[in-house]
C-alpha cells in the first residue's frame, strides 16, 4: 500500500487559555486539528459544516470553559434578501471590477492590509504582522483557497481583498481588508454582498461568515445579510436579523 493511501485519524487538541478578544473577562480556548494531512483535507468540508473555521493549515472552533457565545453563522444564498441600503452600496461601487486570484501575496496587497490594520485594529496581534506573516496567512492553505480582488476600473487601484475558501456547498469568507479612506463606499459590506452574488452565480448554497456573538458590536453586521443560519446543538437554524 502506498503511503499516500494510508489513513491517519484527525487528532484534536485544546489550545492554552488566553484572554478573549471579544468579550471582556472571558477566557478563550480552541479545539484545533491539523488539516494538512490527506485525511485532514478530505475532512475540511465536514468540519466547516460542523462549525469549524480554518487558519493556515489548522481547523478550529471555540471550546471555551465558561462561555458559548460564539455561534457559527452562514448566509442562505438562494433566499438572500437584498435591501434598499444594499442596493445603494452596490451603486456606490459600480465603478469597481473584481478578479479571482491564486493565493499569492503581493506588496500591493500587503500595503492595503497594513493600512487597514493600523486604522481598524491597531492594538491587535494582526497589526503586528510583517510580510512573511501575511504570506503565511494567505498562502498556507491545504485546501482550495482564492483571493478575490476589487479594483477601480479606470485607475486599477486595489481597494478591497477577500481571502476565500472554496467549500463543497459554499464560499467561506476567511478574512477581508479594504481601503479605509473611502468610508462612503461601505467596502466591508460590499465585499460580503459581492461574495454572496458570486455564490449565487456559481449555484452554491451558503456563504460562511465565521462566528457571530450576539453582544459584540463588531459582529452585529453579520445578521444583516438575511436570511442567516446559526449553528446550534440542534443543527443549523434560521436566525432573524437584528434591528
Amino acid at each position: 500500500m502506498l503511503d499516500g493511501d494510508t489513513k491517519s485519524p484527525l487528532i484534536f487538541v485544546r489550545t492554552m487559555p488566553m484572554s478573549c478578544p471579544y468579550l471582556k473577562g472571558q477566557i478563550e480556548r480552541r479545539l484545533i486539528t491539523d488539516i494538512s494531512t490527506i485525511e485532514g483535507k478530505k475532512s475540511h468540508d465536514l468540519l466547516a459544516n460542523a462549525g469549524f473555521r480554518r487558519t493556515q493549515h489548522i481547523s478550529y472552533r471555540p471550546a471555551c470553559p465558561n462561555c458559548s457565545a460564539c455561534k457559527p453563522i452562514r448566509v442562505r444564498v438562494e433566499d438572500f434578501k437584498s435591501t434598499s441600503s444594499f442596493r445603494r452600496i452596490h451603486k456606490k461601487n459600480a465603478d469597481l471590477i473584481q478578479e479571482w486570484k491564486e493565493p499569492r501575496v503581493t506588496e500591493e496587497q500587503f500595503e492595503l492590509f497594513q493600512s487597514y490594520q493600523h486604522s481598524r485594529h491597531g492594538g491587535g496581534e494582526m497589526g503586528l504582522m510583517d510580510y512573511v506573516d501575511f504570506g503565511e496567512m494567505v498562502e498556507r492553505s491545504p485546501i482550495e483557497t482564492r483571493l478575490l480582488e476589487h479594483r477601480k476600473a479606470q485607475s486599477k487601484e486595489l481597494v478591497g481583498v477577500m481571502l476565500v475558501d472554496i467549500q463543497n456547498n459554499g464560499y467561506s469568507a476567511v478574512y477581508s481588508f479594504f481601503d479605509v479612506t473611502e468610508p462612503k463606499r461601505s467596502l466591508g459590506t460590499f465585499l460580503v454582498l459581492n461574495l454572496i452574488s458570486g455564490a449565487a452565480f456559481d449555484n452554491l448554497q451558503y456563504v460562511y461568515l465565521g462566528y457571530w456573538i450576539e453582544n459584540s458590536p463588531k459582529m452585529s453586521y453579520k445578521t444583516k445579510f438575511t436570511p442567516v443560519e446559526i449553528l446550534t446543538p440542534d443543527g443549523w437554524v434560521k436566525q432573524k436579523s437584528t434591528p
